[in-house]
């Protein structure tokens, strides 16, 4: 293993930078969103580690289902956001304040209501751009990744548990987990699949 497990709850979730060509995975297929998200907190309270669990949408309450604590990437919109606004405020007050103040129809020269604007816009788009240049950073997307998805249809109409088979797994515990959740499939991969 190249990083510590982070354990988050009760849900083992292993790092990403691991070789994935090694690795086993039991596969739960299904095609119903409230079998998922059942399924999902069946194998957390079982002690079985995930390695993901893909959707072709967003379910509610998955993270809560799969133990995963929340994400630390809205802070790092929020001081993206801090930054954006005091480079706005810093830049606007320098060049109409300090560096080359005008009297303009009587106004003060650092007239805030006048800087909101530029204030929010650069906010935003840096909060905006940080964000998703710490999501790719994070995810390890780049252009040209080539990423195939798991199982077929699994980007339209099937969701998929992707169990890691460590340690003692418990093949019949998951088998019998995927199955009482009215799983359409449940397979045996290796590592070049995932």
């Amino acid at each position: 293993m190249s990083g510590p497990e982070r354990t988050t709850r009760n849900a083992k979730i292993r790092p990403f930078g691991e070789s994935m060509m090694s690795k086993k995975f039991f596969v739960g297929v299904f095609t119903n969103e409230h079998d998922v998200l059942d399924a999902t907190t069946a194998c957390r309270e079982a002690g079985f580690a995930f390695h993901d669990v893909f959707l072709p949408y967003a379910v509610h309450g998955m993270e809560d289902a799969m133990g995963i604590k929340r994400s630390w990437l809205t802070w790092v919109t929020f001081l993206a956001g801090a930054a954006g606004t005091t480079i706005a405020l810093a830049g606007q007050w320098y060049v109409s304040a300090y560096d080359w103040p005008l009297n303009i129809g009587g106004k003060d020269p650092f007239a805030l209501p006048a800087f909101i604007p530029i204030a929010f816009e650069l906010t935003v788009l840096i909060g905006g751009l940080s964000t998703v240049a710490a999501l790719f950073a994070v995810c390890k997307l780049f252009p040209g990744k080539d990423v195939k998805p798991i199982v077929d249809g699994v980007t339209d109409d099937k969701f998929a548990i992707v169990l890691e088979r460590a340690g003692n797994f418990d093949e019949a515990r998951a088998r019998s987990i995927f199955q009482s959740h009215n799983a359409e499939q449940v397979l045996e991969l290796s590592g070049e699949k995932a």
